[in-house]
């Protein structure tokens, strides 16, 4: 372990939040109760903010100046900043220059509790990949959790002891500056552009993903997609790599048979959904969990079982023959790609807020689409790609997309919500924006 982590065990330490979200008011309470000085910077506090910070003893300052946050990290022993800071914010550059740790929840929970992680990291897939991960260790009898990017941070879940595996989640903003967490297993998904409005560039998120493999501890096994060539670049010389997804990767697709090292393990068929990106997800599932202790049968129990994630390639309703999928969480061109693919003729609701891609992209899936509504403030972005081959429209709001999507696909084709954006536009997140398009869809059937 790093200098920082015996540091952190050593006595109280003074603690610097940048911002006080879900992740870092729970690091807050991290901090508090194991002793240390806490002090938290919010450009735009609310009185739920205010409130926690006051129960937890925690100094806050509302509104910095650049200079004010310069010297409040001069005064720290480490800063912690919220997941989806900037990279540009003030705070990392005087950290930078004063020398003082920037660390994450991740660094944290290393700090204080060592029991086995398997990390999930990728542009796309990571929730779906966790979640089934937890389901087959399950069924495998290992009492595992889902922490970091969801609704556990990981700096909570170490307080439950039953716990034997943690699946981490473990996104850009948290990896970028890791020095301490050391996964059991480190699986890389894929890459692609993604969060251009937090890191400064392209090569930048890729440094921040690649930590996943770079942090692998002693022994430890990198799982990575063997048909990216971004993620195989980066993998370790010295660990164990597993690869999953290429007709030679360890875990593969033959015909309609997954494999394995070992052989086939299961048919397609069995599958409780068999889309081209879920047979991926699964493959990079058995390889992530077989590397720390699960069985095949507990895998194949969750390939039959496993109910799919909300706002995922999610079914709503059928109305005249169409059925109208929400596909929310997908906020990125590459995971819109995926969904595509899996259908051979769709009319797209896409746009949304732009998170600094080129949504250029999904002009591969051309084939795939049959005509294109255009929704937020990418929604002439998102046209200027398909108005030269496709029918487009642009529509005000969720309703107007619906309805004109719902004139398109006559005739029985696929209507799919899937952004390729996020939804910060319209929306406070996916889900609301999911929800919304559901309750549209609902309503449009209710009156036919």
């Amino acid at each position: 372990m790093s200098t920082f982590a015996e540091t952190l065990r050593a006595g109280p330490r003074r603690a610097l939040l940048v911002g006080m979200g879900v992740t870092n008011r729970a690091v807050a309470g991290a901090l508090a109760r194991r002793g240390h000085q806490v002090t938290a910077v919010d450009d735009h506090p609310d009185e739920l903010l205010r409130g926690a910070a006051e129960d937890l003893g925690v100094e806050l300052v509302e509104g910095p100046t650049g200079a004010d946050t310069a010297r409040l990290v001069a005064a720290a022993d480490f800063v912690v900043p919220a997941p989806g800071l900037p990279e540009q914010h003030v705070a990392f550059a005087a950290a930078d220059e004063t020398g003082c740790a920037v660390v994450s929840e991740l660094d944290l929970a290393a700090a204080w509790d060592r029991r086995p992680i398997a990390a999930v990291t990728g542009t796309n897939g990571k929730t779906t990949v966790v979640e089934m991960s937890v389901d087959a260790l399950t069924r495998a009898g290992i009492d595992a959790v889902a922490a970091g990017n969801t609704d556990v941070p990981l700096v909570v879940a170490i307080d439950d002891p039953t716990t034997e595996v943690f699946v981490v989640e473990a996104s850009s903003f948290r990896l970028a500056r890791v020095r301490d967490f050391e996964p059991r297993v480190g699986t890389w998904l894929n890459f692609a552009p993604d969060h251009l409005d937090i890191h400064p560039d392209l090569e930048a998120y890729e440094r921040a993903k690649a930590k996943i493999f770079s942090s692998i501890g002693p022994g430890g096994t990198a799982v990575a997609n063997a048909l990216d060539p971004v993620v195989m670049r980066h993998v370790p010389t010295d660990r164990t790599v597993v690869t999953f997804g290429g007709p030679s990767a360890d875990w593969r697709v033959e015909g309609d048979k997954l494999s394995g090292p070992d052989g086939p393990f299961l048919t397609t068929d069995r599958m409780w959904r068999s889309l081209p990106h879920d047979v991926e997800d699964l493959l990079a599932v058995a390889a992530t969990v077989t590397a720390i202790g699960a069985n095949l049968d507990a895998v194949a129990a969750t390939a039959e079982t496993f109910a799919g994630l909300p706002h995922r390639v999610s079914p709503v309703a059928e109305i005249d023959g169409s059925m109208f999928y929400d596909d929310s969480k997908s906020t990125t061109p590459h995971a819109t790609l995926a969904a595509l693919r899996g259908f051979e003729s769709v009319v797209l609701i896409a746009g949304g807020r732009n998170k600094g891609v080129d949504l250029g992209v999904l002009a591969q899936a051309g084939d795939h689409i049959h005509a294109v509504v255009a929704i937020g403030d990418a929604a002439d972005e998102v046209a200027a790609v398909f108005e030269p081959t496709h029918p487009v429209s642009r529509a005000a709001d969720m309703d107007a997309a619906v309805a004109t999507a719902r004139a398109y696909a006559a005739g029985g084709r696929v209507v799919l919500l899937s952004p390729a954006c996020a939804s910060f536009d319209w929306y406070r997140d996916y889900r609301e924006r999911g929800d919304d398009f559901a309750r549209s869809v609902r309503a449009l059937g209710g009156s036919s």
